[in-house]
């Protein structure tokens, strides 16, 4: 049917239903409700309209003025020149250099905590995300440090524990020597060699200039013996090859704050027989204390009186090892630290042998601990050698008995003959 002008009617009708189509789908848009109906052919009206339902491409914001993840997707990248990239890369550095200080994170400019996260780069954004692990309790010089926080133990260990490790040699081995921490401490023990304590060395020419040796000595100097350092700095210094000795420490040296530590990164080893067959087996220089506590804890009215030397452990270690063994005595150390009294019960609990009372400690505090500058005398006698037993032979009770009383009389012995030509605790 046409209508005036040979317009069809039918086109009105269409117009109707694609503006109703406007509220519905799609996929349903330009159909007809009525039975019989024309389909609509799309034209650009249609692709126009259809393009307001799809997603939209390019950053958008929310009504509230924040950027959605989506939008920082999709952000444009700022071109960077080589310049800008070369700073961001130096303020990266020294933003980690300070935060593996312990100190503050400042940018260029000195203000903490760099510049505002929308002025950040992108590329400092991840970085200083992923390094704030390292800073992840601040120091004492920065603001944010509470009262809690300076009085919890944590924080102590934590900052003491990163000055330590930057202090730590490379080279440290299986036993926790570091020779980068001992060689700090070197000038201090040459100084208590030569001028303090004066030691005199005899029968240096006893130790091998190679290969496995074993010295075993009398233990003494009182609450804190010095004679495990003193021996090793006197091995080094009298000795042609210029030996390093290492010394089996008691445990109870490891209760002690900061003590065991110290000990172990200055050459000394925990006292079983597992370490000491493991330094053996590498062909090194060792020294034991069969006395154990006993020898550094002898009241000043028994010095120099020899205790009993254990089970005979550093015997069997030597028929099991074929290891020769060069008696030793000390002498002078007796008298550095003189211990009247030792308080043995309530230390228990503390993980310490005894608490001792001196002429001056506990009366002085920490300084009473520092030791009398006595002269001392190291003595060595000729080795004992073990070559006509077998291994099978440490299992042998009696023998390693009766060996390790020969090579106890044999340190008495020395002792005795020291003490006889001695006319002065102070000038020998």
């Amino acid at each position: 049917m046409r209508g005036f002008g040979g317009v069809s009617m039918g086109t009105e009708h269409d117009r109707e239903v694609e503006e109703a189509g406007h509220g519905s789908p799609p996929s349903t848009r330009g159909r007809s409700d009525r039975a019989g109906a024309r389909q609509v052919v799309p034209s650009v009206d249609v692709e126009e309209d259809e393009a307001r339902y799809l997603a939209p491409i390019g950053p958008t914001e929310r009504s509230d003025g924040r950027k959605t993840q989506a939008s920082e997707a999709h952000a444009p990248v700022v071109p960077v020149t080589a310049e800008e990239l070369q700073r961001q890369i130096r303020e990266l550095e020294a933003r980690l250099k300070r935060m593996l200080a312990g100190g503050p994170a400042h940018d260029a400019s000195g203000a903490a905590g760099g510049a505002p996260e929308t002025e950040r780069s992108p590329f400092l954004a991840g970085a200083s995300a992923a390094s704030a692990g390292f800073a992840s309790e601040p120091p004492l010089s920065e603001p944010g440090t509470t009262a809690r926080d300076v009085l919890s133990t944590d924080f102590y260990l934590r900052q003491w524990g990163r000055a330590g490790l930057r202090r730590r040699s490379e080279e440290v081995d299986e036993f926790g020597f570091d020779p980068k921490y001992e060689a700090r401490w070197k000038s201090l023990f040459d100084f208590l060699h030569r001028v303090y304590f004066r030691i005199e060395f005899e029968g240096i020419e006893h130790i091998p200039a190679e290969g496995r040796c074993l010295v075993v000595s009398n233990h003494s100097g009182g609450p804190i013996p010095y004679d495990g350092l003193m021996l090793r700095a006197s091995v080094r210094r009298e000795h042609p090859a210029r030996r390093e000795l290492r010394w089996l420490a008691d445990d109870f040296v490891y209760y002690l704050p900061f003590a065991g530590t110290m000990m172990n990164r200055l050459g000394a080893v925990r006292a079983c027989q597992e370490n000491a067959e493991r330094l053996l087996a590498g062909e090194r220089l060792i020294a034991v204390f069969p006395e154990g506590v006993k020898g550094s804890g002898k009241l000043y009215k028994d010095r120099y009186q020899l205790q009993r030397f254990g089970r005979g452990g550093f015997i069997r270690l030597c028929l099991r090892t074929r290891t020769p063994l060069v008696p030793c005595a000390i002498v002078g150390a007796e008298e550095t630290n003189p211990l009247f009294y030792r308080v043995e019960h309530v230390t228990r609990a503390l993980g310490i042998p005894y608490l001792p009372i001196t002429p001056t400690f506990p009366a002085l505090g920490p300084l009473g601990l520092v030791p009398a500058p006595t002269k001392w005398k190291i003595r060595l006698a000729e080795p004992v050698r073990f070559d006509a037993y077998g291994p099978e032979a440490a299992d042998d009770q009696i023998l390693v008995r009766r060996l390790a009383e020969r090579v106890r009389a044999t340190i008495q012995g020395l002792i005795d003959e020291t003490l006889a030509t001695r006319k002065s605790i102070w000038f020998g």
